[in-house]
């Protein structure tokens, strides 16, 4: 790749007209890590939909082709890597396998050449969150990517395993890797603990597959902040999409091979996957805390503008909490770039 030329990333997932979920985070934090992003949004909304109330629209399996299409048309298609989120509907899931496959293709003759970060969003905390003949659309195309990140709900309904302890997770990575051949795998906030007790840590395990398929585990815990916040998700995958390919360009010649997946002989812990992983979760930890130590202030100046018969009525708390958690990305730039805190991986 010329010296002067900044990765390109096709980033699919939703927009939101204010806030920070989707495409709002992967455009500002890849273009922040020196990537050229082109953001294809799944859905336009106001504002996630955390605050209980919004408008907007999803787009469908059409358009989304129609604005790919579009791309391929002005020779726009030259992507390195592509990150995709939120998809709303199963048609809308096999368009944009369409596309990764497509960009494999273009690609197969150096399949080094292009990345595919895929976070299969389904749901969380054991409830789906959208249609169900989602599940079987994100299981057919799961195969075509190279990087996948489940969280511990997702992971069990692609591998189809119950995750009750390490020992099942691990059993669901090593089924990832044996049903869809997939290269690199990050399940992500793990969590043992009894429903509706606040963990005072979470956990990140990760794998990459040996050349036989055997996994390559690695642990990176961290402290939990008692707080919720729309976008975690959306802010790990566009920080993993850099820091991976950052991390694989650090070793001598690992660009050039399919996947980027190193030899047998690089363990878990060493892996550029945990490295990336290391540095994703510390820029995320300061981000997170900072945006907590703020929350107070955003919520004293937004009730300093209501009118006397909104305080009074007491509505719109949900609102103002959600606008108090909105994620201070633009305030913490140095945090995304270098985080100052560190997460190590071990083994396990």
């Amino acid at each position: 790749m010329e010296a002067d030329k900044a990765p390109r990333v096709l980033a699919v997932a939703s927009h939101v007209v204010s806030g920070y979920v989707g495409n709002k985070i992967a455009v500002f934090a890849l273009q922040s890590l020196g990537y050229d992003v082109a953001a294809l949004n799944t859905v336009q909304f106001s504002n996630h939909t955390g605050y209980g109330q919004w408008t907007g629209t999803k787009v469908s399996a059409q358009e989304i082709t129609d604005l790919y299409n579009g791309l391929c048309h002005s020779y726009l298609d030259d992507f390195d890597m592509m990150l995709s989120g939120y998809i709303p509907s199963a048609e809308a899931v096999v368009a944009v396998g369409n596309m990764a496959r497509e960009l494999k293709e273009k690609n197969k003759g150096a399949p080094s050449d292009f990345f595919w970060v895929l976070d299969p969003v389904m749901g969380d905390n054991g409830k789906i969150y959208v249609a169900e003949d989602v599940v079987p659309a994100y299981k057919g195309l799961i195969e075509y990517a190279d990087l996948i990140l489940p969280n511990q709900f997702e992971a069990e309904l692609l591998s189809e395993v119950k995750i009750v302890d390490m020992e099942s997770l691990k059993s669901a990575i090593q089924a990832l890797h044996d049903r869809y051949r997939i290269p690199h795998v990050i399940i992500t906030s793990v969590n043992f603990s009894r429903p509706g007790q606040s963990p005072s840590h979470l956990s990140v395990v990760g794998s990459s597959m040996a050349s036989a398929g055997k996994p390559r585990f690695f642990q990176i815990t961290f402290p939990s902040i008692d707080c919720y916040f729309c976008g975690t998700g959306d802010m790990f995958g566009a920080l993993i999409t850099a820091r991976m390919r950052e991390a694989v360009r650090a070793v001598a010649g690992l660009i050039d091979r399919p996947s980027w997946l190193s030899d047998d002989s690089v363990t878990g812990i060493h892996l550029p996957l945990a490295r990336a992983t290391e540095k994703v979760l510390a820029s995320m930890h300061e981000v997170l805390a900072k945006t907590r130590d703020g929350m107070q202030s955003v919520v004293e100046r937004t009730k300093a503008g209501l009118t006397e018969e909104q305080r009074a009525s007491g509505t719109g708390e949900q609102q103002i909490e959600s606008k108090a958690s909105e994620l201070r990305l633009v305030q913490n730039l140095e945090s995304l770039r270098s985080p100052s805190v560190k997460f190590e991986a071990r083994p396990i």
